[in-house]
């Protein structure tokens, strides 16, 4: 393994489960019963955030119409945090009209053609909206987890490289305060050499900021991803049970999350503490059968 940061041996892991990302690009709807029976199970496991829904437009995600009514059936323990997806200030308004959810999650993308895509609107004018929503969220004391979507490249022909990631990373932190983000492999193209120098540069330059990795990807190639990313001093993973998922906005082909159950046995063989119960994860694994088939 190699050297890792001071940054990286005094940070706490944490995992992320997923389960709005994993149902999103579903085409039957998920009965709001089963999403909270599921998610109760979720929030038993000892994950530091769940990634439980999203207040946007459900003409654009109908999948994720309910998830109020969801919210109103989790039982909170205090000990697991919620994080919602929002695309504008009107979904930011919804979302912390809740108490209970800690933490809002924007997709900034790095690339102008997915930007127009997922949120309607130009990086320019994104840039703009983070800033009006951190405003927001700063007002109710939440968070803002701003993930840098296409962060390894992108399937429309638009220039990549780290310097560009980092560009904005500094922008979104420098600027507008943000102190948490996550550069997200929509599409599931990085390969453990982009995602290692990616985070190094990340975390060496901004060492005041928490990074995640946001990662989809072929199941061959996530224990590769989930080593480089943490050995270049990235302590917060997103996952989703089984490794559904996907950005139905990004393309056709969908590629699916990384799979909890594989980002646990790579610690586990490794012999790095996450802090889940064993015996909860398996509860909710199980039941994950009834959604994801």
């Amino acid at each position: 393994m190699k050297q890792l940061s001071k940054k990286a041996f005094m940070s706490k892991l944490k995992l992320i489960e997923c389960p709005r990302d994993a149902m999103q690009g579903m085409e039957n709807f998920v009965p709001t019963n089963l999403k909270i029976a599921y998610i109760n199970l979720l929030l038993n496991c000892g994950f530091d955030t769940i990634d439980f829904g999203s207040f946007v437009s459900p003409k654009a995600i109908p999948q994720m119409r309910d998830t109020a009514e969801v919210l109103k059936g989790l039982n909170l323990n205090g000990k697991t945090k919620l994080l919602a997806i929002i695309a504008n200030e009107r979904g930011a308004e919804d979302a912390l009209a809740f108490e209970e959810i800690d933490f809002l999650g924007y997709p900034f993308s790095v690339s102008e053609v997915f930007q127009q895509r997922n949120t309607n609107a130009s990086i320019f004018e994104s840039i703009e909206r983070v800033e009006r929503i951190q405003g927001l969220v700063h007002s109710k004391n939440k968070k803002l987890v701003v993930y840098l979507s296409m962060g390894f490249g992108n399937p429309y022909g638009e220039e990549w490289n780290p310097e560009i990631v980092l560009k904005w990373a500094q922008k979104l932190h420098n600027e507008l305060g943000i102190e948490i983000i996550a550069p997200s492999d929509t599409i599931g193209c990085a390969n453990p050499t982009d995602v290692h120098d990616l985070f190094k540069t990340l975390n060496k330059e901004l060492a005041n900021v928490e990074f995640g990795a946001h990662l989809h990807a072929r199941k061959e190639n996530v224990e590769q991803l989930i080593q480089a990313a943490y050995s270049a001093g990235c302590r917060r993973f997103d996952s989703a049970m089984k490794g559904f998922g996907g950005c139905p906005m990004a393309k056709d082909d969908l590629t699916g999350n990384i799979p909890t159950e594989d980002v646990l046995q790579y610690f586990r063989e490794n012999k790095i503490e996450t802090g889940l119960s064993e015996l909860e994860f398996q509860q909710a694994f199980n039941f994950s059968t009834t959604i994801f088939m």
